[in-house]
């Protein structure tokens, strides 16, 4: 049985992620094919890195990520707070409602997003679809995962450690952030970090509020649409690896965590 699950595995592994290390593969060839093999070559990077709208849209996706991954941190770490806090039924309904997005097809979150900022365009002038609608939505989509980041870290922790800090004479602001942010600091590091990884892999809730700005997943999908160039390859690829070795961070993070408790 050991043998056969560890097969089952490996063919699950390579299912995976055979595709994946073929585009890398094949962003070194040197050829504009993608079956034949022509030689070694760092030539498609070095065009990716050339090209002024991938630059302008690396751009918007890096100030877009960065912004909702903090916005997203500080409201769902004040989220994560306030459930603990909650009655038992109050903190069933708020985390139900919670994790609505998480669970609700992005179509159906783009969409409801687009016609809600298109209504206070229309009526009220503002949420014009650009970067600020990308950065209200993103950060709708991240809150979820900081909360879920957040909240086992609250539960962790020693309350008692808050009421003596305020017995010593620190008032209740002062107490929370000297003493019951670094101990939550983990959760609340590996939140911001997903949160950032969710926003720059997001491609279909920012097809529909991001009006003409563009970010990287639709620069992809737009260069798909004309002739397919090499330089996708070498775009996917330097967007991969970058998920890849965020998540690696948020394992690592977590398990250091998990050593500790124990």
């Amino acid at each position: 049985m050991k043998i056969l699950s560890k097969i089952y595995m490996t063919l699950i592994f390579i299912f995976l992620y055979a595709p994946i290390f073929v585009l890398i593969v094949f962003s070194f060839n040197n050829s504009k094919s993608r079956i034949v093999w022509s030689g070694f070559t760092f030539k498609w990077y070095f065009r990716l890195f050339e090209n002024q709208d991938i630059l302008y849209a690396f751009y918007n996706t890096l100030v877009i990520a960065s912004v909702s991954a903090i916005i997203a941190t500080i409201l769902g770490t004040a989220a994560a707070v306030g459930i603990t806090k909650s009655k038992k039924w109050q903190k069933k309904l708020i985390m139900n409602i919670t994790n609505l997005p998480m669970v609700n097809p992005e179509i159906v979150t783009g969409v409801s997003l687009m016609i809600f900022f298109v209504f206070m365009y229309n009526v009220f002038g503002v949420f014009k679809p650009g970067l600020i609608t990308l950065i209200c939505a993103h950060t709708t989509f991240c809150v979820p995962y900081v909360i879920l980041s957040v909240m086992p870290k609250i539960k962790q922790m020693d309350y008692h450690t808050y009421e003596a800090a305020q017995d010593l004479g620190c008032n209740p602001i002062r107490a929370f952030v000297k003493v019951v942010i670094p101990q939550i600091m983990p959760g609340i590091i590996t939140g911001m970090i997903m949160s950032f990884t969710m926003s720059i892999d997001d491609f279909v809730i920012s097809y529909f509020v991001g009006g003409t700005v563009q970010t990287l997943p639709i620069a992809v999908y737009s260069m798909t649409r004309k002739i397919v160039s090499p330089e996708i390859n070498a775009l996917s690829s330097v967007l991969f690896i970058t998920v890849f070795v965020l998540l690696i961070v948020i394992n690592l993070r977590q398990g250091k965590d998990e050593k500790i408790t124990k």
